[in-house]
């Protein structure tokens, strides 16, 4: 894949114009650095407003067997439900910030092949136990991939120039300390957190688990992580972000599972990073760690910990107000104000 370059050029014009704006150079902070960041991967000093689309990626996890999760795998059916429906955070969040939302099937154990409103794709029932052996069959992984970057492609061609990807899986906080451990050479015990909320025995066995599983692939290529300890809603996210950024639209990456999932990404194209956005840093441990691995910073810290895209979402309206201010403030020369002296 061919990642598109960022455009150097639109970038310094945008800082230009932020500096002609009726305000002291760099009052707007951050909100300053978002708009020229946005110019310089839409390739224009000005901006379009933004079109978000949040697609969220359903898949179970066969560690479960290993008892590393409170709930058990049918809350990952009664969950996409939920979202059908337009029940959880992020159908509240999605309406708020005015982005659309797709729900997708990639691995869900459960049958919910009559549930209306989401896009049924199951690669196939659930990954496999990657403490036992591969999450995921060649085919499965690239049929994984490739339904991600499906959706990125849809979405885009509907207008959408900003991306999130959200997931719901039981037992995926599990494979991605996996994948971050293996990818961002964290340590077991700085990276496995509580989950959903196990209690302390059972993050003892969730360390356990990452580490019998770590040392069963043993010496392994970055390529290949994925396919042994990740998961078919991990898969299909790094396959959306991989598109993203072959089309050239920026994502903002959610929290531990997005991290994990945009590790996986970079290990098949170092350059995907270039198109991301942090959200936030999660609860959850080892986020940071993911975080830091790739290069970004968070943009915002509120202790939390629940996926499905909520904290990508939350600061949607902060990129569109900073996207609003260095369109429609006025310059010192529209507005007759004068400058600073010197």
């Amino acid at each position: 894949m061919t990642v598109c370059g960022i455009d150097l050029e639109a970038e310094k014009q945008a800082k230009e114009h932020q500096n002609r704006l009726t305000k002291p150079l760099g009052a707007l902070g951050k909100l300053e650095d978002f708009a020229c960041w946005l110019a310089a991967r839409q390739g224009k000093a000005m901006p379009d407003p933004l079109k978000p689309h949040i697609c969220v990626f359903a898949g179970d996890h066969g560690v479960v067997d290993e008892g590393v999760s409170a709930y058990p795998s049918v809350v990952t059916g009664e969950m996409v439900k939920n979202f059908a429906r337009g029940g959880a955070a992020i159908n509240v969040l999605a309406r708020q910030c005015h982005a659309s939302l797709s729900v997708v099937d990639a691995g869900v154990v459960s049958d919910i092949s009559d549930v209306e409103g989401v896009v049924h794709a199951k690669v196939c029932a659930g990954s496999a136990n990657l403490a036992r052996k591969a999450a995921m069959i060649g085919e499965e992984e690239n049929l994984a991939l490739q339904l991600g970057r499906t959706q990125a492609r849809q979405a885009i061609a509907s207008g959408a120039n900003l991306l999130i990807a959200g997931d719901m899986g039981i037992g995926n906080t599990t494979a991605s300390a996996c994948l971050i451990c293996e990818l961002a050479h964290g340590d077991v015990q700085d990276v496995v957190g509580h989950g959903t909320g196990v209690d302390d025995d059972g993050r003892v066995r969730k360390v356990d688990v990452v580490q019998q599983a770590l040392k069963r692939v043993g010496d392994i290529q970055p390529q290949d992580v994925l396919r042994e300890l990740g998961g078919l809603e991990i898969a299909a996210m790094a396959g959306f972000y991989l598109q993203s950024a072959e089309q050239g639209v920026p994502v903002i990456v959610d929290g531990f599972i997005a991290a994990a999932a945009a590790l996986a990404a970079r290990a098949y194209e170092p350059k995907v990073t270039d198109w991301m956005l942090a959200s936030h840093v999660s609860q959850e441990k080892g986020h940071q760690i993911a975080l830091e691995a790739l290069g970004l910073e968070p943009l915002i810290d509120f202790n939390m910990r629940l996926g499905e895209g909520s904290g990508a979402a939350l600061i949607v309206p902060l990129l569109q107000s900073a996207v609003a201010l260095h369109r429609e403030m006025a310059t010192f020369d529209s507005a007759g104000v004068s400058e600073k002296d010197g």
